[in-house]
């Protein structure tokens, strides 16, 4: 299992066009990707649930990933958290 922290910096918070990026980034590994807050865990790969996670500007979030391909998965997830959100 691989995880990693990250505080979110877009002002708008969780929106359609981040959350399709990333999630679209998730779909391209077979490993099992959670985004943990402090209301509960949701699945990356379905879209409607990540965006459900509620997340705002200056929440801390728990990335987890677990799978064959972890590793990649990961560090491509921390990318596409930086870049979008």
């Amino acid at each position: 299992m691989k995880e990693f922290r990250y505080t979110i910096t877009d002002q708008q918070g969780m929106h359609a066009r981040p959350a399709g990026r990333i999630t679209a980034v998730a779909k391209q590994f077979k490993s099992y990707t959670t985004l943990w807050t402090k209301e509960g865990s949701f699945d990356i790969k379905k879209l409607l649930q990540f965006m459900g996670s509620n997340v705002k500007c200056e929440d801390t979030i728990v990335v987890r990933v677990e799978g064959i391909d972890e590793e990649e998965c990961a560090i491509a997830l921390e990318n596409a958290f930086k870049e979008n959100l």
